[in-house]
Order: structure tokens, then C-alpha cells, then sequence
């Protein structure tokens, strides 16, 4: 199985020779010659989500607004037709009220964050695994550290509930040593491991770099997930990248993870 957690960038037209318009063509090259199973977008707006759903035509799009109205940026899950299905998708809110759109913790910024969790039956393994796609909060570690923790929380039950394999992924905005993130250094209350761990950088803002540099971007995986090959999508063409973060790509394997 090959997976992919790619933030695209929100377009708003802002970036100049690296405007989406300008990265589609690249993006498409890019997601052609790998043909990953799952693909997690973030900072998907809802124009992008349409021209996902246009151009990757052996690819089921799915995910909702981040606002009351499901409006705004989404995590969106994109899921190879040939080689995988899904079985069923829940968004939900990193909130205090995870059910109501919207809505966010008191210590968070404006912007309200979803989690999708989904399951996806894989046809060559004949095996549901569950996926998590997520973009902390940008602003608050506090907001951060609770959103973990009630992602984490529902990894928890739904193992509880029925085990099967996992993989959590997505922009955590925050680098691996962060505070905030201490719940994912906890063996006993989380079950599945980084395997990005020995990527060094993710977000590189077009190729401008940032102080400090490192990953935000990961993937997690357990339940008898075994990652063969972890790399990033480096791809740039005359200035051009495929966004202001690194895309990063998993072959598993079934096995020990």
C-alpha cells in the first residue's frame, strides 16, 4: 500500500509564481507517476476539492468544510478506485463538541480543525484498515496538544471497539520535539510509531526555508503496518514546487510494525 499526506496550500492567489494555478500541472506529473492508495490533503478550499475530484478521475474525493456552513478549508482524503474503497467516513471537530461544525477550543485560533476518520477496505490485502487525516491548530500549542489528544482518544476507542490496522497523518504544526506533542511519545496510551521519523524537513515555504526549519508533516502507523520506503516529494520546476510543504510518501507493507 502506498499513502501520501500532502498540505496542497489554501489558494487565495497569494504566492505569486507559486499560485495553485501554477502548481496543478506539476501536482498531477507528480501524483501520476505514484498512484498512491490514499492520499490526506489539507488546506483543501472548496474550488480545490473541485478541481481534485476533475482531475483524478480513479480517485473517490471526500471531505467537508471546516465551518458552520462545511464551507472553507477541509481535510480531504483521496482514495485510489481500483485498489481501495471506502467503507465509511466521519469528520469530526477538535472541540470541546466535536459534532457540532464549526466549532474549536477556547485557546485556538479562529480557525476551527477537523479530524476525517475513515475505513478503507484494501483490495490486494482483502483487509479494512482506519485512517486518520488531521491539521492542528497554527497558532496555539494548547489548542494543539488538546486536538492530539482527543484524536488520540478516538484512535483508542475505535482499536477498543474493533482492532484493525491504522495510520494517523496530517500537518501537526509542530516539530517532533515539541511539547505539545507529547502524547505521541507515549507508548502505552498510543499505538501506532512515526514512520517519518527520519524525515528531516517538511514545510520549506517555496524553497525560502524557515527559523526554525523541521518537520510538522507526519505519518503513524501500527497494527501490523510496516513501512518498506518514507520519502518526501522534492519536486521543483524553475522556481515552481508542488506546494510550500513537502508531500510525504509511505510504502507499507503488511507485518510487525
Amino acid at each position: 500500500m502506498k499513502i501520501a499526506t500532502f498540505n496542497i496550500r489554501c489558494d487565495y492567489g497569494q504566492d505569486g509564481p507559486n499560485n495553485f494555478s501554477c502548481r496543478q500541472p506539476l501536482i498531477l506529473r507528480r501524483l501520476a507517476a505514484e498512484q498512491p492508495d490514499i492520499i490526506g490533503f489539507q488546506e483543501v478550499l472548496p474550488h480545490v476539492q473541485r478541481w481534485l475530484r476533475t482531475a483524478l478521475p480513479g480517485y473517490t474525493v471526500l471531505g467537508c468544510g471546516r465551518s458552520r456552513d462545511y464551507a472553507d478549508e477541509a481535510v480531504t482524503l483521496a482514495v485510489r478506485n481500483d485498489t481501495a474503497e471506502v467503507l465509511s467516513l466521519d469528520t469530526f471537530w477538535l472541540s470541546p463538541t466535536p459534532r457540532l461544525p464549526g466549532s474549536r477550543y477556547p485557546v485556538q485560533s479562529i480557525c476551527p480543525r477537523t479530524c476525517a476518520a475513515a475505513v478503507i477496505y484494501l483490495r490486494e490485502w482483502e483487509i479494512p484498515i482506519r485512517v486518520y487525516n488531521t491539521h492542528l491548530d497554527h497558532e496555539g500549542a494548547p489548542a494543539r496538544e488538546q486536538g492530539l489528544r482527543q484524536i488520540l482518544a478516538r484512535i483508542r476507542r475505535d482499536r477498543a471497539e474493533l482492532p484493525m490496522p491504522a495510520v494517523l497523518m496530517g500537518d501537526f504544526n509542530a516539530t517532533p520535539g515539541a511539547p505539545e506533542l507529547a502524547p505521541l511519545r507515549e507508548p502505552s496510551s498510543f499505538p501506532l510509531r512515526d514512520i517519518t521519523a527520519d524525515i528531516p524537513l517538511s514545510f520549506h515555504n517555496f524553497g525560502l526555508g524557515q527559523e526554525p526549519s523541521g518537520k510538522i508533516d507526519y505519518l503513524f502507523a501500527g497494527g501490523g503496518l510496516r513501512p518498506e520506503r518514507v520519502r518526501c516529494w522534492t519536486d521543483e520546476e524553475n522556481g515552481v514546487f508542488l506546494s510550500d510543504h513537502y508531500p510525504i510518501c509511505a510504502e507499507l507493507q503488511r507485518g510487525e510494525s
